[in-house]
């Protein structure tokens, strides 16, 4: 699936503030290495069923397991095994006798030290990837989990890895063992030791999108293999937010075009963002923030959400809005099925002439027949003009206003507002004192 930049911005995928960011909402992996994994798959949606379905199982595979996790390996384990190789230590025997160990001992006492450290991080670490592929033995594994635990198994295959993994947990290791041990460590393992950290870390990533999905309690989506864009869902709600309002949306080729209007600060830019976040999500292979959810596999995302201007290029607000609908149109004008997410269209011109650009803008999208539209403007006075057409569904937010204050209810309504509570917000939060007050 296609996304930009932009995009990822607008749905705070990768946002720099941590309670806001996405990818720290749903980092639940153990190790830098799990989080840059974890980083990467964020960044790349998948393009077909089949993938997205193949992820989904193993997320569920690895779920089942979970209360058979190796909690042993930590970022402390990683870091420990990969400061080993980076640390230069003076020649270990291959194999010692015992006065050869003792003396190594006694003369590299620092040397000794670092790998007998290593040794006990190293075996808590092979010893839990044994574990993983013992817990998942008896699932029935995805294609994309049966490579990675083969090529673990062929890794920990070897008779010296065997010996650690085996060597009894209550028995500590002879200093002989130690430099054995070590010796073919440092010297015959380092790049398989460090394509099993790799290997693992890509797992991590895994266990922490499985994990958020169980805490947050989420729903694998369903895919529909139609050849039209659609989108189901059932109560559908922002993940970020502590206290969220689920919502139903229902989209098909018919009724593509959600036209939403309310109050600033009723909830239209949230219900944007959400949508295009459980879509997304969905193509990663994720549970979703829904009870319930059937789509179609989308080609693409768009969304313009938080346009700005371009002062180093003198570009003003009102261009780069225009910008981003030429571009919108000329990516979906290539039949394939989007996504398109649009709040508040033509913040940035006077209103009359944000009222017959909006017209023209989503009397041309709605013709669109391989996309599916979700819009929300200010202008509420387009929309009944807009009725006449039968593909265009109309949605807004309810705002009570109750002894001078607003009570949003966060409610989606079949229908087109008619609030008007600018001037009520600037005399609530005291503007319209301190101005007579001048």
């Amino acid at each position: 699936m296609q996304v930009d930049t932009t995009t990822l911005n607008d749905l705070s995928i990768f946002a720099h503030e941590e309670n806001q960011s996405v990818l720290h909402h749903l980092d639940f992996s153990r190790t830098i290495g799990g989080r840059e994994w974890l980083k990467f798959l964020l960044a790349r949606p998948l393009g077909s069923i089949k993938e997205i379905e193949e992820t989904q199982a193993l997320l569920s595979c690895i779920l089942r397991v979970k209360e058979q996790w190796p909690q042993t390996i930590t970022n402390g384990t990683i870091m420990v095994i990969e400061k080993f190789y980076e640390t230069p230590v003076d020649n270990i025997p291959r194999k010692p006798s015992s006065l050869d160990a003792f003396m190594y001992k006694l003369l590299n006492k620092e040397d000794y030290s670092l790998i007998e450290y290593t040794l006990t991080h190293f075996t808590q670490f092979v010893k839990g990837l044994q574990a993983i592929i013992q817990s998942l033995g008896n699932e029935q594994m995805p294609p994309l989990l049966l490579t990675i635990t083969g090529q673990i198994q062929l890794l920990l295959a070897k008779p010296v890895i065997q010996a650690i993994i085996h060597h009894p947990v209550n028995e500590k290791l002879s200093i002989t063992q130690q430099q054995q041990y070590g010796h073919y460590i440092r010297n015959g393992y380092k790049s398989a030791a460090l394509e099993l950290v790799e290997i693992y870390s890509r797992l991590d990533a895994y266990y922490g999108m499985a994990m958020a999905c169980e805490h947050y309690q989420f729903s694998f989506p369903s895919f529909s293999g139609k050849k039209e864009p659609c989108l189901a869902v059932e109560q559908l709600y922002h993940p970020l937010l502590p206290t969220p309002v689920a919502y139903d949306i229902n989209l098909v080729q018919e009724k593509n075009f959600l036209f939403l209007t309310g109050a600033n600060m009723g909830g239209k830019s949230t219900f944007i963002k959400a949508v295009g976040l459980a879509v997304y999500m969905a193509h990663l292979g994720m549970g979703v923030p829904a009870k319930k959810m059937e789509l179609s596999l989308f080609d693409g995302l768009l969304s313009n959400i938080q346009v700005a201007d371009n002062i180093i290029k003198g570009e003003s607000y009102f261009f780069n809005e225009v910008q981003r609908i030429h571009k919108t149109l000329t990516k979906i004008s290539d039949g394939k099925k989007w996504l398109i997410l649009i709040d508040e269209l033509f913040k940035g011109t006077n209103v009359q002439d944000a009222m017959k650009c909006s017209t023209v803008v989503i009397e041309g999208l709605r013709k669109m027949q391989n996309a599916l539209f979700v819009l929300s403007t200010h202008l509420y006075e387009i929309g009944n003009d807009l009725k006449q057409y039968p593909n265009i569904q109309f949605r807004y937010f309810e705002t009570e206003v109750k002894d001078d204050q607003l009570l949003f209810s966060y409610q989606l309504k079949e229908g087109i507002s008619n609030d008007r509570l600018g001037y009520l917000i600037l005399k609530r939060e005291g503007v319209v004192d301190m101005l007579q007050q001048l």
